[in-house]
């Protein structure tokens, strides 16, 4: 599904391609909106990470364009632009293990002019974090934390946050999202997430980008899209009748003439299908994974 913008999008790919020696990325053609939240779902090894890092000029582009924050990225562009942009990776830097909080904050607040201080101690405090405790010593949710409060620390106007709850207790989760929250708050700022949590997704994400094996699979509003996919079961249809219910996403038989079917125009099937004369035993909302599973199982048919 095509978005259309209202505005310049704060990331714009065509036809980009990126890879390493492990894996392939794109092409990849979309539009992440400015001031919104877009969040990236998708199974381990979709890209969401390697998209992050070539993002930020860790991985070169192979082919197509990408651009972002309005600038094209390529050899030419240096690297005043990331201090615009707030980067946390799924697994932490080795080179900080050495690191007390309080040291990886002086650390960084060389590289972003944004940096402060009082940010900085105020979100380690909140998350209970001893910024004289080395990193190498936290638990994974302890550093997690500290990590988070680094990103935050120097207000960027793009945040790329992959994973960002790993290891997060309950309470440190709700916190993280009261932060991300207030983050977006001022409106001009844009915050892309990586996550395998579905919970995060609803309560988070503007549009979801769903990716898989190096490539999209598309990108939806979030609300219309939990409104507007359901599975329904139906019985008294042939298959071939199904075939043309409007928005047909996947359909497979139940036995007896019953048929269950995934449509992503919920209200028009069902009034086709009342229509057609058939009779609809029940009709669900689906979960995110079941989307996501009917889209790859698309791509599957379709390679």
């Amino acid at each position: 599904m095509t978005i259309a913008l209202s505005e310049e999008p704060v990331i714009s790919l065509r036809g980009m391609e990126a890879a390493n020696e492990r894996f392939r990325l794109g092409p990849l053609d979309c539009d992440i909106p400015s001031g919104m939240v877009t969040v990236i779902v998708g199974p381990n090894g979709s890209g969401k990470s390697t998209l992050f890092r070539t993002l930020l000029g860790l991985e070169p582009i192979l082919g197509g364009e990408a651009e972002l924050l309005g600038e094209r990225l390529d050899a030419a562009l240096g690297d005043d632009f990331k201090t615009r942009i707030g980067l946390l990776t799924e697994n932490p830097h080795p080179y900080e293990d050495g690191m007390t909080a309080e040291e990886k904050g002086r650390f960084a607040s060389l590289w972003y002019p944004g940096w402060s201080w009082e940010r900085y101690r105020k979100l380690l405090r909140k998350f209970d974090v001893d910024g004289r405790m080395k990193l190498s010593k936290m638990s994974k949710g302890m550093r997690r934390k500290a990590e988070l409060s680094a990103v935050l620390a120097h207000d960027p106007e793009l945040l790329l946050l992959d994973e960002p709850s790993s290891g997060l207790d309950p309470f440190a989760w709700k916190i993280m999202l009261e932060e991300l929250r207030r983050y977006m708050e001022p409106g001009n700022r844009t915050l892309v997430v990586a996550t395998h949590i579905t919970e995060e997704v609803k309560r988070l994400a503007d549009y979801i980008l769903f990716l898989y094996r190096g490539k999209t699979l598309g990108m939806y509003e979030k609300d219309r899209l939990f409104d507007e996919w359901r599975t329904v079961i139906v019985q008294g249809a042939e298959a071939s009748l199904i075939a043309r219910t409007p928005g047909l996403q996947g359909m497979e038989e139940a036995g007896s003439g019953v048929y269950r079917i995934e449509v992503n125009e919920a209200e028009a099937a069902e009034s086709w299908l009342n229509g057609c004369g058939f009779q609809v035993l029940g009709v669900q909302r689906m979960e995110l994974e079941d989307i996501l599973s009917c889209l790859i199982r698309k791509e599957e048919q379709r390679r």
